[in-house]
């Protein structure tokens, strides 16, 4: 698969604005992928965060109260995270959005397809980043029934390395995949 094949499947319409119901705290992430053999970046929280501590996942955030809206949140918290500055006019659309059962966040994924990226550089809330390789690490998805989610029906997880990615990443990877095969 070439980038301009990922532009095209996973371009779609960015609203970039969530009505906060109260329920679940509002967050957003950013899907990056660049490379002539598509990357994925992906990160490891350190083990004492108090949220998803020790998860493989996206970089991203909650939404701050001087971000103009999700997007802006992805963006600042990706710069923050790893060190990388995407601009809204690379962010090409919008996933749907996925809730974490535990920490109650509403998350709205953002997806940036680019040519390449900087060497990348974690700040304190990532413990490592991981530059996967997109086609095989999709092939590695499982459903798998996850008795500590059974209120979640679809449970899927992906291995890289010897982790398993699993929880509201794996549902964001889930819709990748699906968007790829259109």
């Amino acid at each position: 698969m070439i980038l301009g094949d990922l532009r095209s499947l996973l371009s779609t319409k960015i609203d970039p604005v969530l009505e906060d119901n109260g329920n679940n705290k509002l967050a957003s992430i950013l899907v990056v992928i660049y490379g002539k053999s598509p990357v994925l970046v992906m990160t490891e929280k350190p083990k004492h965060m108090k949220f998803h501590a020790g998860e493989i996942s996206f970089p991203g955030g909650k939404l701050d109260s001087n971000d103009s809206d999700l997007l802006e949140t992805a963006l600042r918290e990706t710069r923050e995270e790893i060190g990388l500055s995407i601009r809204k006019d690379q962010v090409i659309g919008q996933l749907d959005t996925v809730i974490t059962l535990n920490s109650g966040f509403t998350i709205l994924p953002f997806v940036s397809v680019v040519d390449e990226i900087p060497p990348l550089s974690p700040n304190a809330e990532v413990e490592k980043i991981f530059h996967i390789p997109l086609e095989p690490f999709l092939k590695t998805m499982a459903n798998d029934p996850d008795p500590t989610h059974n209120i979640i029906q679809e449970m899927y997880t992906f291995e890289f390395q010897g982790k398993i990615i699993w929880g509201a990443s794996a549902r964001v990877l889930k819709q990748i995949t699906e968007g790829l095969k259109s």
